[in-house]
C-alpha cells in the first residue's frame, strides 16, 4: 500500500471518519479497510474528559497551597480536618475531599451507603474490616496506596502519624457506625 494512502487513512481516522472523494479506483476500499482497523483503536485511547461538555470553565488545577482546610465532617471524630476539592459530601454528584488526621487518630467500625475510593497522599493510613476496631487485623497503606470500598462494607481506620487521604465518590456521602454509640454526631 502506498504511504500517501496510509497517511491519508490515518488522518481521516483521527478526524472522525470524514472520507474525502478519491479519484483512483481501489483507493476508497483500502482507506475504509484501514479506518476499520486503525480508527476504533485510536478512538479508544482518547481521554473521555476531552469529550465532556463541561468546557474550560470546569477545568480545575489545585496545588497543596490552594487547599483551604477546615474542621472535618461532624460524622468523623474530632481532630480531623478536611479540604473540599470538588463537589459536596452532602449533595448528589461527584465529590473529591482531602482528610487530614492527626497522629493516633481512630475511626471506629462503620460503613458507607455508597462506594468510596481512598488514596493515601501522605503518612500511613491503616484499615481493617469488621465490626471491632482491632489494630492487629488491619493493613498499613503508605502514601501512594489506594483502596476501593463497595457500599456497605464494614471497616475501620487509624493513623499512627499525621496522615492525609483523598476521598472521592458519588454522593451524598455518609457514615453509619456499626455501634451507634460511636457516632460523634450523637455525643
Amino acid at each position: 500500500m502506498d504511504m500517501q494512502i496510509c497517511s491519508e487513512a490515518v488522518r481521516v481516522a483521527e478526524e472522525g471518519y470524514h472520507v474525502r472523494t478519491v479519484q483512483s479506483g481501489g483507493t476508497v476500499p483500502m482507506i475504509l479497510l484501514v479506518l476499520l482497523l486503525v480508527g476504533p483503536a485510536g478512538r479508544a485511547q482518547e481521554p473521555r474528559a476531552l469529550k465532556s461538555s463541561v468546557g474550560p470553565a470546569g477545568h480545575l488545577m489545585v496545588t497543596p497551597a490552594d487547599l483551604k482546610w477546615a474542621s472535618g465532617p461532624p460524622a468523623l471524630p474530632p481532630g480531623a480536618t478536611m479540604a473540599i476539592i470538588e463537589g459536596s459530601l452532602q449533595s448528589p454528584g461527584p465529590f473529591v475531599v482531602r482528610l487530614r488526621f492527626p497522629a493516633n487518630y481512630k475511626i471506629r467500625p462503620h460503613w458507607h451507603p455508597i462506594a468510596v475510593y481512598v488514596t493515601v497522599i501522605s503518612g500511613t493510613f491503616n484499615m481493617g474490616m469488621g465490626d471491632e476496631l482491632d489494630q492487629t487485623q488491619g493493613k498499613a497503606l503508605p502514601a501512594g496506596s489506594v483502596t476501593t470500598m463497595p457500599a456497605v462494607i464494614h471497616h475501620f481506620g487509624w493513623a499512627s502519624e499525621e496522615t492525609i487521604i483523598q476521598l472521592h465518590g458519588v454522593g451524598p456521602w455518609d457514615i453509619k457506625y456499626a455501634n451507634p454509640a460511636d457516632d460523634p454526631r450523637k455525643k
